[in-house]
């Protein structure tokens, strides 16, 4: 499989040239002649190019429920295909806290379409599973399902690994539940990624997951409680931490401006990304919705997911592609360097993937962007260089 592509690179503002053979990037070459118009005659400048987008936690998009209860494989085909359309080229469905057999039945679900659909098995780099040894307090627990948080198991982890064929690559604990640390040092032997989220933990309890093995913060400033001491806190305690990198969920509700501006100073931009956390509801048309889990809930046109006639939240409603230049416009940030946090710095936590480097993965993606516009506008997609949009 071998081919020649034309974009403009979102960094240099240059044309170039990209070859891609047998799913990788071969060479690259600046290439402004292209930058002018691929056959010479017209001056319609290219779209830009750029590694496709990575997200590591989504629940479901337009419709289609990784956490339903009933899963199949084609739901999650159809998911991956939706995604696609959206410029994501490689993610990790996140499973949130449900019964021990609602969870391996979904684990299941996912590795079947592995199996069964090329494009499922190249995408999907594993399976987030957040929770379900999550705080059990109001606040911190979010919309995740109280009767199912549960301190955490080793046998039930590897009953996990066994359904999934050892998919599961990212888990989401509070480290102040019972057993926490020891479930943190074993999973990270096993070189799965632990990340700290939907907690009330204490910064000593924060400190002491990362001192054996925590590396992660899942959508850091959120999952926590509405209120809590000024100093010390568990945000402090994560932003603090120099060995933890943070997931951000730039959607302009989740986190203000301000907050989102300053917690990506004090993380460090190289320790920081971006994640949708999107919902089944995501993308669809405004309106009431009746959820198992949140009651009624309300899309608004702008996309924003709420509990209906109340100021709180019910998920998050943008995808990647979107937050991307609402991160620009929060933070005062370049294209590449949004681009940035949602493609090579995920990419650390799923076999290096989002470079646009010679010899790496032709994950790639060509997009049409404007200041004005509130996403951005996937003109092609490749995956494993493989056009697929």
């Amino acid at each position: 499989m071998t081919g020649i592509l034309y974009g403009i690179d979102p960094a240099t503002q240059h044309g170039r040239k990209i070859s891609i053979q047998d799913g990788r990037i071969v060479s690259i070459e600046k290439d402004d002649a292209a930058k002018l118009s691929l056959s010479g005659e017209k001056t319609t400048p290219l779209p830009y190019i750029s590694a496709g987008l990575i997200d590591l936690q989504i629940n479901g998009y337009a419709g289609l429920d990784l956490n339903s209860g009933e899963l199949t494989p084609e739901t999650v085909s159809a998911l991956c295909r939706k995604l696609c359309e959206l410029g994501v080229t490689s993610w990790l469905p996140t499973l949130i806290t449900a019964s021990k057999s609602s969870i391996i039945s979904a684990l299941q679900s996912i590795a079947e379409a592995r199996r069964t659909d090329w494009l499922a098995e190249q995408m999907i780099a594993g399976v987030h599973v957040e929770g379900p040894s999550i705080s059990p307090l109001e606040g911190p627990r979010g919309a995740h399902p109280l009767q199912h948080v549960r301190a955490p198991s080793l046998d039930e982890f590897d009953e996990w690994q066994k359904a999934s064929g050892n998919l599961v690559t990212l888990v989401t604990i509070a480290p102040e539940q019972t057993g926490a640390i020891d479930y943190i040092r074993a999973l990270t032997v096993q070189n799965i990624t632990v990340s700290i989220g939907h907690s009330a933990a204490s910064p000593d309890d924060i400190h002491q997951a990362v001192e054996v093995g925590a590396s992660m913060s899942t959508h850091l400033g959120n999952g926590v409680a509405a209120t809590m001491p000024r100093h010390p806190n568990l945000i402090w305690a994560q932003l603090a931490n120099d060995k933890l990198s943070a997931g951000f969920i730039a959607d302009g509700w989740h986190l203000s401006p301000d907050t989102f501006k300053a917690m990506l100073r004090a993380r460090g931009f190289e320790r920081s990304f971006l994640v949708s956390d999107s919902v089944a509801l995501a993308g669809m048309p405004a309106g009431r919705y009746e959820q198992a889990i949140g009651g009624t809930v309300e899309v608004s046109e702008n996309g924003r997911i709420g509990v209906a006639d109340t100021p709180y939240l019910a998920g998050a409603g943008l995808p990647l592609a979107a937050n991307v230049p609402i991160a620009m416009q929060m933070a005062n940030l370049s294209l590449s360097e949004a681009l940035q946090l949602a493609t090579s710095n995920p990419g650390h936590f799923i076999n290096g993937r989002g470079k646009l480097q010679i010899g790496e993965r032709a994950d790639l993606i060509s997009f049409i962007y404007e200041p004005q516009m509130k996403q951005l506008d996937i003109q092609a997609v490749w995956v494993a260089g493989k056009r697929v949009i």
